[in-house]
């Protein structure tokens, strides 16, 4: 076995953080605003434990397709920046990642209800659980995760929960925050603490365009939630009569799919796979890939083994992509958009019955927020704001064309 001789620069570090890298709080919560360093720190952390020796990391997600592009390359790009590379075997097919030490990373999610029973790492027991974007898993889920936490163990076992706030309605807000004061950025007692962080706090780490994202953010309820980290009270929801089903099964009946791509970057690239019945206006959202940072050949990649051949809807704005998947063999049509075709669409889509594959977290989280635009008055207006709306965009490509072959009143739509 290799020596880990950690030598790691406090500098790394948001200096809000660095209390925190050994607490031993059974249950820990980083929340607030976005780029405000959460996830970078809790993957720091986590390696840091790791090389330490005495920690098995469980991290887990509502639904495990979510997890590659989020805590796992994380965790992997945080190995890269502290040059451990050679300390750790990280198997990207299983979701594992073991230090040279025998301790192990391990990652699953919650839709996998047997897996996350019988995980187990091959040296010692589970000492850590941290649940990234918890705002989207039940409290009996972390309570059923807490149980996972059994066995004797070197070192204090800790939950730990990090998310940006959104609303204040949320279990965890009951839950946790009975002894929060809000003109402060931190709590503790003998079970739980509590960190609050904003972009303010990642400042070095944040270029221009980031800051200006967030401090020019005209809409109150994301400037509070999502850049201020403060617990939101949401309205103007455009989405309502939406349910989730497991669709495993109903989808072998499907005779036909519809496929959509919204282009993205550092913004989120999206793609959708959907089913319609125009006879009961039943739209079944069955599929998705959803992440920052994939590159043309990457949505290639991740469409094909969604949907193989057939024919897939783009955003017409990135021509140059378009092509690129062409090339690459995809049947990508362009977009037609046209006036007033977000509005039109967003109305379409809401006449329809909306029934959400429980494996489509991201799809879930956008219509949860999706919302209109208010004047400076507080009226609503009908635009929506141009947020969370990236798997919502790809699917109204993949229905221009039933849209256009159906009237439908703008009345009915803005009711």
């Amino acid at each position: 076995m290799s020596v880990i001789n950690l030598q790691i620069n406090s500098k790394i570090f948001n200096k809000c953080y660095l209390n925190y890298l050994n607490t031993e709080t059974p249950f820990q919560i980083f929340y607030g605003g976005s780029s405000s360093g959460k996830s970078v720190f809790m993957a720091q952390r986590c390696i840091i434990d790791m090389a330490r020796g005495g920690h098995n990391y469980l991290c887990v997600r509502n639904v495990q397709k979510t997890i590659h592009n989020s805590m796992f390359n994380e965790i992997c790009k945080t190995i890269t920046r502290f040059g451990l590379t050679k300390f750790f075997k990280v198997n990207r097919s299983d979701l594992k990642i073991t230090c040279d030490n025998g301790y192990q990373i391990l990652f699953a999610g919650l839709d996998d209800v047997e897996k996350v029973k019988s995980i187990t790492p091959v040296k010692g027991v589970l000492t850590d659980i941290w649940i990234e974007e918890a705002t989207e898993v039940g409290q009996n889920d972390v309570r059923q995760l807490q149980r996972r936490l059994r066995g004797k163990a070197k070192v204090a076992k800790r939950i730990m929960l990090s998310f940006n706030p959104i609303l204040q309605s949320h279990w965890i807000f009951t839950e946790y925050f009975k002894g929060w004061d809000d003109s402060k950025n931190s709590y503790a007692d003998g079970k739980v603490s509590i960190l609050k962080t904003t972009y303010k706090d990642n400042l070095r780490f944040l270029d221009k365009g980031d800051i200006a994202l967030l401090e020019d953010e005209t809409d109150k309820y994301y400037y509070e939630v999502y850049t201020l980290g403060n617990w939101g009270v949401l309205g103007n929801i455009i989405f309502r009569d939406w349910v989730m089903r497991d669709l495993t099964e109903e989808m072998k009946s499907f005779d036909k799919f519809r496929n959509g791509i919204d282009f993205g970057f550092s913004e989120p690239a999206a793609i959708i796979r959907s089913h319609y019945n125009s006879n009961t206006k039943d739209l079944f959202i069955c599929d998705e890939a959803y992440g920052r940072e994939m590159s043309n050949e990457d949505l290639y990649r991740e469409g094909t083994e969604m949907f193989g051949k057939e024919y897939v809807v783009c955003d017409s704005a990135e021509p140059k992509s378009i092509a690129r998947l062409r090339k690459l063999g995809m049947n990508a049509l362009k977009a037609k958009k046209g006036k007033d075709s977000v509005n039109f669409g967003v109305d379409w889509l809401r006449d329809q019955n909306i029934i959400i594959n429980t494996s489509c977290q991201n799809f879930k989280n956008e219509v949860q927020q999706y919302k209109r635009r208010e004047d400076k008055d507080g009226n609503v207006l009908r635009d929506p704001v141009d947020k969370f709306n990236h798997l919502i965009d790809a699917l109204r490509y993949a229905y221009e064309d039933e849209m256009t072959s159906r009237k439908m009143t703008a009345a009915k739509a803005f009711m």
